[in-house]
C-alpha cells in the first residue's frame, strides 16, 4: 500500500472530523495558556479545507495537501493557521506522487522543517515541534526496518501521542505561553495535542 490521492483526501477529511469532535479539548487547553482559540480555529480551517476540495481535481497526493495547506493559511488565524498550512504545503511539495513509508516520512519531515522555520521553535519548546519530531523519528525508523505503511503510521502517531504529553511538565519557550513563564507548566500543549490528532487519523485512514 502507498500513500495516495484517495488517501490523502481520506486523511484530510479524517482530520476535519477529529478536530470537530475534540475542539472542546483543544480549545480547554489552549485557554489554559493560550488564547483559548486553537480548536475553533483549527475546526474552522479543516471544514474549509474539505469545502476547498470538493471543487479539486488533484493529480496526486500533494494536490491534496497544498490546496489544504493554502485554504489552511488563509481561513484561520492566530499562529495555528500559518505552522499547519506551510507543513501541509511542504508536505504536499514533497509528494508528487504515491509514496512509500520512507518518501511519505520524509515529505512529513519537510512540513516539520517548515514549522521550524517559521516559529523558530526547538523540541522542549513546548510546541507542535515536540510532537511532530518523534512521529517523523518513529516513522523513519519503522520504514528502515520493513514496516508496511499501516504499521509505519501507527508507529508515528504513537510518537506524537508521546510527544504530546510529555509537554505538560514543560516551561513554553515559545508562542504566548512562554509569556505565563513558570505557570505554563503542568498544561499539555494544544499545539502538540493537536499535531497528534494529525499522525493518530494518518494511521486511522491507512489501517488495513
Amino acid at each position: 500500500m502507498d500513500f495516495d490521492t484517495p488517501l490523502a483526501e481520506a486523511w484530510i477529511r479524517a482530520i476535519a472530523t477529529a478536530v470537530e469532535q475534540q475542539q472542546t479539548l483543544l480549545t480547554d487547553l489552549d485557554s489554559a495558556i493560550g488564547d483559548g482559540d486553537h480548536g475553533s480555529n483549527l475546526r474552522r480551517g479543516f471544514a474549509a479545507a474539505l469545502t476547498a476540495l470538493d471543487d479539486l481535481r488533484p493529480d496526486g497526493p500533494g494536490a491534496v495537501l497544498t490546496k489544504t495547506g493554502t485554504t489552511l493559511i488563509s481561513k484561520v488565524g492566530g499562529a495555528s493557521g500559518p505552522l499547519y498550512g506551510k507543513a501541509f504545503r511542504a508536505i504536499g511539495a514533497a509528494l508528487p506522487g504515491p509514496a512509500d513509508p520512507a518518501t511519505l516520512a520524509e515529505a512529513l519531515a519537510a512540513g516539520l522543517d517548515a514549522i521550524r522555520a517559521l516559529g523558530k521553535a526547538d523540541p522542549g519548546d513546548k510546541t507542535i515541534v515536540d510532537a511532530w519530531t518523534p512521529a517523523v523519528a518513529a516513522l523513519r525508523t519503522a520504514a528502515a526496518t520493513g514496516a508496511d505503511l499501516p504499521e509505519a503510521t501507527a508507529a508515528a502517531a504513537e510518537a506524537a501521542e508521546q510527544g504530546a504529553r510529555a509537554t505538560t511538565p514543560l516551561r513554553a519557550r515559545k508562542g504566548r505561553a512562554s509569556y505565563l513563564g513558570d505557570r505554563s507548566t503542568g498544561h499539555q500543549d494544544p499545539g502538540a495535542t493537536s499535531t497528534a490528532l494529525l499522525f493518530r487519523t494518518l494511521a486511522q485512514t491507512t489501517a488495513p
